[in-house]
């Protein structure tokens, strides 16, 4: 199983915070806003990770998370030139993905909930499609599915006027390898761009699409304009003062899911054991 990680595009919303700064790397609370959506991927069992990200952008993230070995990763990178589409990154990763099924996350995408990982797992592990729908309140900006009587997605309409349901699709999705060839034959959109709509519809019209509902136990937070990158952080904010646990710590989820041993989980916080972080992992590892 492998995990893509689109970080690219130009954050034009949040300008202007995003003039120097990629993004995905401003913080969302206390780490940076990409820790959230790889250790999503992470917790999917996804430990071989393409980072597709700005071509500027690639030696700042290779200092970030270098080869991810630390973490029991297989970290490497590929460069999106300019905003291309969402399905763009199965053209850009197609060599990375090879025969292998893929899980691809959307940078700016928080996931949070108890069973986040079985539900993420099951994607990882089913065929064909496997993508996640969530409940808004605002259906007309986002795309949207819609179900039969027996609870059978039947449409998938981006930002539509009269949405079918309230049922929005969010930044995770799985597939098979196939992926590679569906998005290589997609007309680009007006907006040229490869839109991962199209490639939701293509596995939807095939029989081979299905969509796990994301209820009330669960948060989908998209970060990208400075009103929902705030709402983010007090979210994460709040549940870790109330838990005293750590959300997207790629760390903890080596350690806990074994990528990584406790001495190798020792060294990781060496560096860093003075700061409120490194104090968090200190108690987890001395817990065991």
């Amino acid at each position: 199983m492998k995990g893509i990680v689109l970080a690219g595009g130009s954050g034009t919303r949040l300008y202007p915070m995003t003039r120097a700064a990629n993004k995905q790397l401003l913080p969302v609370y206390n780490k940076p806003m990409v820790y959230y959506p790889l250790t999503t991927l992470m917790l999917a069992g996804c430990r071989e990770i393409l980072l597709v990200v700005n071509p500027q952008d690639v030696e700042t993230y290779r200092r970030l998370f270098g080869d991810g070995h630390q973490w029991g990763l297989d970290i490497s990178y590929a460069a999106q030139p300019k905003p291309g589409g969402i399905a763009e990154a199965f053209l850009i990763g197609r060599n990375f993905i090879g025969s292998s099924r893929v899980g691809l996350i959307l940078g700016d995408n928080l996931f949070y909930g108890d069973s986040l990982p079985t539900m993420a797992e099951r994607g990882a592990n089913a065929s064909g499609a496997t993508i996640y729908a969530y409940w808004v309140s605002d259906p007309s900006a986002y795309g949207v599915v819609g179900f039969d009587a027996d609870g059978q997605p039947v449409s998938i309409v981006e930002k539509p006027k009269d949405p079918a349901s309230n049922w929005a699709v969010t930044g995770l999705y799985f597939y098979d390898s196939d992926v590679c060839d569906v998005a290589a034959q997609l007309p680009r959109s007006a907006r040229g761009e490869l839109e991962i709509s199209d490639v939701n519809a293509h596995y939807l019209k095939a029989g081979r699409l299905t969509v796990e509902k994301l209820g009330r136990g669960y948060a989908w937070l998209d970060t990208g304009t400075p009103s929902s990158l705030l709402k983010a952080a007090q979210f994460v904010e709040t549940v870790e003062d109330r838990q005293g646990l750590q959300i997207g710590s790629p760390e903890e989820v080596a350690w806990r899911r074994g990528y990584v041993d406790d001495a190798a989980f020792a060294r990781l916080i060496e560096p860093i054991k003075d700061s409120e972080y490194g104090k968090y992992l200190q108690r987890l590892l001395a817990r065991g």
